[in-house]
């Protein structure tokens, strides 16, 4: 499932137990971060036990199903048989653990940051979690214990009252007019959900700053003007703005290598890579950030190549999981959609991400070899949001400048 993905959720099963199945044909779907996969049969033959429900979070490595293999390729006939109990047997059940156990709370059992953020937006308290028997090495307690326990949680355990206890907010959650008959309740689906929590950890984890600049991008829009009809043709590509804005990126991250950071407790990881993210919108109002890999190994023809097949892509609902990891810095062009700005939240674990807006033509004030002069150009503004940990504001400005340089000194001789 990639390098990075720890777990996945069980979307559906499209097979049953007592399905024939063939080799390479699809048994269920699963999700993995924001992409769907479908899993194939290793063998052909039965399968005899399926271990987890739909909606199931199971770690990667964990197995799913059984499959009793069979010889050949011809379907064998199945036949259902019926376990019969005679009077006076015995049968032994093997006990399971199961949510209305009684399980002795542990308090040394050992807590991750990751349950406990869980705890918090399930409102469990700590000695709630460490009644969860956990199925991780030595017993530790896993993100899908905590899952499975909630789905049958029944009456929950309060914390102990302490000394140290913070008030609890008097404020009162402000009530929702809902008008019967004519207001509707929409559910959000898996993908807004999890948009929903990466949003507000990124907001909870990281000082947001945002600078902002304006830069002249006239040559740039006259040389793209003059050349996306010859690029067509020549690579059957179309040419966007976006791999040159990738492109400057890059090259400006090249100039500021502490911009291509993540943050890991009180370390900094700084990355030789560069990986940069696309927030891109989906038909169905969702969003998804795909990954040009190593974009300044790369000249603007495979960037272009590049962002043209993601955009795709991501239309189709087509990304693979590793098109979608791994992204060290993501820009956000919020001028396709008109905005003339925007305050964008930054992708965590990454440290920074860049706004684009609409380019618009104005009047503007220009100094040229016979003073200065009114004339029309393309403008745009470049909004830098950064995390105030690690970026501070001469780092966060001169990163920014540097990108907004390289766009308004865009060489109108480039040749594709």
């Amino acid at each position: 499932m990639g390098e990075s993905i720890s777990e996945a959720t069980i979307i559906s099963w499209v097979k049953s137990v007592g399905d024939y199945v063939e080799a390479e044909e699809t048994i269920l779907e699963v999700a993995t971060d924001k992409v769907d996969s479908e899993v194939p049969a290793p063998v052909s033959g039965v399968i005899t036990e399926i271990r987890f429900k739909k909606d199931a979070v199971v770690e990667v490595g964990t197995v799913l199903a059984l499959i009793e293999e069979t010889a050949g390729s011809q379907k064998p006939e199945v036949g259902s048989k019926k376990i019969e109990v005679k009077k006076d047997q015995v049968v032994e059940v093997p006990q399971t653990k199961t949510q209305n156990s009684k399980f002795i709370a542990n308090p040394d059992a050992f807590i991750s940051p990751l349950i406990i953020s869980i705890a918090q937006k399930e409102n469990l308290s700590i000695e709630e979690l460490q009644t969860i028997p956990g199925s991780g090495a030595d017993g530790r307690l896993q993100k899908s214990d905590v899952f499975n326990y909630l789905k049958n949680r029944k009456y929950p355990i309060q914390s102990k009252p302490t000394a140290n206890c913070q008030p609890t907010s008097s404020y009162p959650k402000p009530k929702i007019n809902f008008v019967e008959g004519k207001d509707r309740i929409v559910e959000m689906d898996r993908m807004r959900k999890m948009i929903a929590d990466h949003m507000v950890y990124s907001k909870q984890t990281s000082p947001h700053v945002t600078s902002y600049i304006e830069v002249d991008v006239t040559n740039l829009v006259n040389w793209r003007n003059e050349n996306k009809d010859k690029f067509q043709e020549k690579y059957n590509e179309k040419l966007t703005f976006t791999p040159v804005f990738v492109q400057a990126v890059a090259k400006a991250i090249t100039d500021f290598p502490m911009i291509n950071v993540s943050v890991d407790e009180k370390n900094i990881i700084v990355h030789n890579d560069i990986h940069i993210g696309m927030a891109t919108a989906l038909p169905n109002g969702n969003l998804i950030v795909p990954v040009v890999k190593n974009a300044n190994e790369k000249d603007l023809v495979a960037l272009a190549k590049d962002v043209n097949y993601l955009a795709d892509a991501s239309r189709n609902n087509k990304l693979k999981p590793e098109e979608i990891q791994g992204s060290t810095f993501t820009i956000s062009n919020v001028g396709t959609f008109g905005s003339l700005m925007g305050t964008p939240i930054i992708n965590q674990p990454e440290v920074a991400i860049l706004a684009l807006g609409i380019i618009k033509k104005r009047a503007e004030v220009i100094t040229t070899s016979k003073g200065d002069e009114i004339a029309i150009r393309s403008m745009m503004y470049l909004s830098l949001s950064f995390d105030h940990r690690i970026v501070d504001g001469y780092l966060g400005g001169s990163f920014l400048r540097k990108i907004g340089d390289y766009l308004e000194q865009f060489d109108i001789n480039t040749t594709l």
